[in-house]
């Protein structure tokens, strides 16, 4: 396909009309939210900008003590022996749209909920289980449903595994119309065919105009030439016809196809876009946060900057043609990969108006562009980074970092000053622990001994994101402060622990031991010190920070340590995890982060203000809505396994 950019012309129509089109969207989204008191939650976003900001202002500092347990909902999800299924963490994050609650569960099924008393209106299963386990670390776990009107039909869709379904809101069937029965086969329509069983999604849709627009998700471990690529894909709402679609990977003689050498465009896979998108409706812009290529640590049979891999694309949205893109990381391997939607704000930056986009990344640093030309808001610096001594790859000798605003995390990368230090002795025995691995700043590339890097694949920031507050030009983000030891290996079929590998070639793989638990000294405790996770608040109209406080009590692990017996500990040692906040014009930040309450603080200040407690760990970011009744509700997904819940925490009645 063709890529191109906007000429000037063009930019400044864009520019004009989003001036026309936001003022209305302004207020008909405040008409179709205020009539009979109902404010809704329309998209897993809060709104098509991914703010996760709402208007509902009835739970505010001064009451949010009052907030308690209304109603709750089990998705009653269990292992399934007979196609080796296990469900995994609940990470759905639901919508609300005519006092109807939409959410998706970790099996993928949609169920339908009265949003007032939770009652279940209908379920919906396609049976993903019967695929068998995803090839996704982590497992079953989706995060969530788009809608799209036809008329006045609301419709569901629903992208699970490889299909993407078509759902009537209002009785939970298929519409036939759509597709093949009401089911299009996503493993169709890419550059080369694919193991569809490595092909997955746990992202709602997007929608423009009649279009559905869809990524995918591909598993890190899943390394062998042409593994499942990253096609971004837009089909026809009603029809389910293909209308356009985008290498995220140039094929020959696309843009960008020359920053991988060798050619290794014809068998790279990976490099999607698994956290979900976001649609700027006024300049008909969809931006894709971009993945990493295969494989995720390792990138000797891939040299070269790989575009579009870890890149911010815009493309136009009724065409699927690029109008611009960043690129955030040269030749990852780190799994750095853009791990949530970006955002969509507007600031005004010394006297200037700016409707500008903002991408977190799991490194702990936020780009914010001009939404339409692209320009960095704040300029982005090339500096030098460590490199690769392992043989056959070479890493970029550079890369992008930006002026402004700062870093969501006290620190990255990894120095013996960042040692475990709750007591002198802990503190001495973690550097020791240390002087095993390579360390040093961020971009310490995966080495054969072992490289204690900050932050690990996890990231400072993953798929929660951040929260935009439009009245105070904040954006709230809850950060992970955890380190990881990543180590390569060659590949070798007879001992890999990998299943999803197969390579013939001269090849390493690499291990990010973050992904089963942080690298520790004295049994249990963690290499670098604490708190382990914050809530943050960055002004985006200056590029400051506004604050920075601990988020979460921490882990009992750590508290009950023989080691510490004595000692007087921080209340909030900190809880990492990859959900994320919302705000409201109530003034309250929510989140529960992957602590065992949800927790509420007063946006301005980051004072904490209350929390509730949960049965079992929050694992998703929450959402808010108000009924038509006017009651505000604040709903969260916990639990894993058998033990998931949806929890709605609102006033008494």
């Amino acid at each position: 396909m063709t890529n191109m950019k906007r000429s000037p012309l063009e930019r400044a129509a864009a520019t004009i009309a989003l001036v026309v089109v936001a003022t209305l969207t302004a207020s008909t989204h405040v008409t179709a939210q205020g009539g009979a008191g109902i404010v809704e939650w329309p998209y897993v976003g809060a709104d098509q900008a991914n703010t996760r900001s709402s208007p509902a202002d009835g739970v505010t500092p001064a009451n949010v003590d009052q907030l308690q347990v209304a109603w709750t909902w089990r998705p009653e999800e269990r292992a399934r022996e007979e196609f080796g299924t296990v469900p995994g963490s609940f990470t759905s994050t639901p919508i609300m749209i005519d006092d109807t609650v939409y959410v998706s569960t970790n099996y993928n099924r949609v169920a339908a909920l009265d949003a007032g008393s939770g009652a279940v209106r209908w379920v919906f299963d396609p049976r993903a289980y019967e695929d068998g386990m995803p090839a996704l670390g982590g497992g079953f776990r989706h995060r969530g449903v788009t809608t799209w009107r036809d008329g006045d039909a609301l419709r569901i869709f629903l992208a699970s595994r490889f299909r993407l379904f078509s759902l009537d809101a209002e009785s939970g069937e298929v519409v036939d119309s759509f597709g093949e029965a009401g089911v299009v086969d996503l493993s169709r329509d890419l550059v080369w065919p694919i193991d569809r069983s490595h092909f997955e999604f746990n992202a709602a849709p997007v929608v423009f105009k009649d279009l559905v627009i869809v990524g995918s998700a591909v598993g890190d471990r899943v390394i062998y030439r042409r593994t499942p690529p990253g096609d971004v894909r837009a089909y026809d709402a009603r029809t389910g016809a293909l209308v356009w679609s985008f290498h995220t990977i140039p094929q020959e003689g696309e843009f960008g196809s020359q920053t991988w050498e060798n050619e290794a465009w014809r068998y790279t896979g990976a490099t999607n876009v698994w956290a979900g998108m976001t649609v700027d409706e006024a300049n008909e812009l969809v931006f894709l946060p971009v993945g990493n290529p295969t494989n995720s640590y390792y990138g000797g049979q891939r040299l070269g900057d790989n575009l579009f891999a870890e890149s911010l694309v815009a493309l136009d949205a009724n065409t699927g043609e690029r109008a611009w893109h960043f690129q955030i990381v040269h030749h990852g391997v780190w799994d750095y990969d853009l791990p949530t939607q970006p955002m969509l704000m507007s600031i005004r930056v010394d006297g200037q108006a700016i409707d500008a986009v903002a991408q977190l990344t799991k490194q702990g640093l936020t780009f914010v562009f001009d939404r339409v030309s692209g320009e960095p808001v704040w300029p982005i610096e090339e500096r030098a980074v460590p490199q690769s001594d392992v043989p056959g790859e070479v890493t970029s000798p550079t890369q992008p970092f930006p002026t402004r605003p700062p870093a969501v995390t006290t620190t990255t990368g990894m120095t013996l000053d960042d040692a475990f230090d709750l007591t002198p002795e802990l503190r001495e025995k973690a550097r020791d622990a240390m002087g095993q691995f390579r360390i040093g700043p961020l971009y310490t590339p995966p080495s054969l001994e072992g490289s204690l890097v900050r932050p690990g694949g996890g990231g400072a920031v993953n798929w929660g994101g951040g929260a935009y507050d439009a009245d105070t030009g904040y954006l709230y983000v809850k950060t992970s402060n955890v380190a990881a030891v990543m180590t390569l290996a060659k590949f070798d079929p007879a001992s890999t622990s990998n299943p999803f590998a197969d390579t013939n070639e001269p090849d390493y793989v690499g291990y990010d031991t973050a992904r089963g638990g942080r690298p520790t000294f004295e049994g249990s405790l963690p290499l670098n010190k604490p708190p382990y996770a914050f809530l943050v608040a960055l002004d985006l109209n200056t590029g400051d920070l506004a604050w920075r406080v601990p988020f979460g009590r921490g882990s009992e692990r750590l508290r009950t340590h023989p080691g510490l017996e004595g000692v007087d500990l921080p209340d909030r040692l900190g809880t990492p995890g990859a959900p994320g906040a919302i705000v409201t014009n109530g003034g309250l930040v929510f989140a529960g982060g992957g602590e065992d309450a949800l927790y509420a603080f007063d946006k301005r200040s980051g004072r904490e203000v209350w929390s509730g407690a949960l049965t079992e760990r929050s694992t998703a970011t929450p959402m808010t809505y108000q009924t038509s009744a006017g009651r505000q509700f604040v709903l969260i997904a916990t639990g894993s396994g058998r033990n998931q819940e949806l929890v709605a925490f609102a006033m008494p009645e």
